[in-house]
């Protein structure tokens, strides 16, 4: 069985703009997948600006991928509508992990350790930030939904080591 290495906390904050798929509306939630894992947000009801504010947790093997997120709109009859998506390399927040370790940060106060700006690889409205905040490395990002004619979604991202996992990489 493989070690894991921590946990990725993902909080889907809202969405802005998104595209309407109803008559005048749309009913969205968001679908997020890392690695082989899938979570998802409830659905809000007659909303183009929706509110999730949903904390989605993954346990995390060894090699961190890209996260990918996809909002849909909810249809009773007939298939639920797709409203775009939008992906981020989680790969920088490994990066973070290593640095946050080599520098022995402790757990309190924030220190940014990385700053990751718009490109090809990401989905990212503006520069953001990973910082060291009170023991997590922490990601806030605005990302511009692809396939679609409109639509933002906001997320925190926390990587948490897993104790055993950042042991076991000091003794090494």
């Amino acid at each position: 069985m493989e070690a894991e290495a921590g946990l990725l906390k993902v909080i889907v904050s809202s969405g802005k703009n998104l595209a309407i798929r109803d008559f005048i509306s749309s009913d969205p939630y968001v679908v997020v997948k890392v690695g082989n894992q899938t979570a998802k947000t409830k659905v809000i009801n007659s909303c183009l600006n929706p509110v999730w504010n949903e904390e989605l947790t993954f346990h995390v093997k060894e090699h961190l991928g890209v996260m990918r997120m996809e909002v849909f709109d909810r249809d009773t009859f007939k298939f639920d509508d797709k409203m775009g998506h939008a992906f981020l390399d989680l790969q920088p927040l490994a990066s973070a992990s290593k640095l946050k370790q080599a520098l022995q940060l402790t757990t309190a106060g924030e220190t940014k350790l990385r700053r990751l700006t718009p490109d090809r690889d990401n989905c990212l409205l503006a520069d953001s930030f990973i910082t060291y905040t009170n023991g997590e490395i922490v990601l806030e990002a605005g990302l511009r939904l692809s396939d679609v004619e409109s639509g933002e979604l906001y997320v925190t991202v926390k990587w948490i080591d897993h104790p055993i996992a950042s042991d076991h990489r000091k003794e090494r």
